[in-house]
């Protein structure tokens, strides 16, 4: 039958859909443990079946027939779960407005914060200062302070290294608290 199928009688698959649909349908439903689930990924083997005819070696058709639904069950048991993590929003928008708050109320500790930092650093030394605050507040990097300020990436390099350094020394833990 399979070698007529190969040679274009592509109607004798059809028997084979017929003698094994429901094997294959419970071999996917033991993994998917849903009826629609179960019936796509069967369907599916039954491509992928027929796609791999010419590969089929002669070795227990049913046990290469149940390899190739197995494997499609598990695929699609994959995807689903992929879905379910990706897609865990219920129906209300209860979980989207508790992100927009939980958004909100980071970009007012990020906001609180930078406002602390910028009080911080005003008691920076001059030549500390501005490096920090190009570096860390406007959020620029290496090249652009470069630019800026018209030295080599080094230098700022060297600027940004001292800063920090004057930072370790002179600022506590504990003066973050005030």
């Amino acid at each position: 039958m399979i070698r007529q199928i190969l040679q274009g009688d592509h109607a004798k698959f059809r028997s084979i859909i017929d003698s094994y649909g429901r094997h294959i349908y419970q071999v996917t439903y033991s993994v998917l443990q849903q009826s629609q689930d179960a019936e796509d990924a069967a369907q599916e083997a039954f491509i992928q079946i027929y796609k791999s005819l010419p590969l089929y070696r002669s070795e227990g058709f049913k046990t290469w027939i149940t390899r190739i639904a197995l494997h499609k069950a598990i695929d699609i048991k994959r995807k689903l779960n992929r879905r379910k993590a990706e897609v865990s929003v219920p129906e209300d928008g209860a979980v989207q407005l508790a992100d927009h708050r939980s958004d909100v109320v980071r970009q007012l500790l990020k906001k609180e914060q930078k406002e602390l930092l910028r009080h911080k650093i005003s008691s920076l030394p001059d030549q500390h200062r501005g490096i920090i605050v190009d570096f860390y507040l406007n959020e620029e990097n290496y090249e652009q302070i470069a630019l800026k300020s018209q030295i080599s990436v080094r230098t700022v390099e060297s600027r940004l290294y001292r800063a920090r350094q004057w930072i370790r020394t002179h600022w506590k833990e504990t003066s973050w608290d005030e």
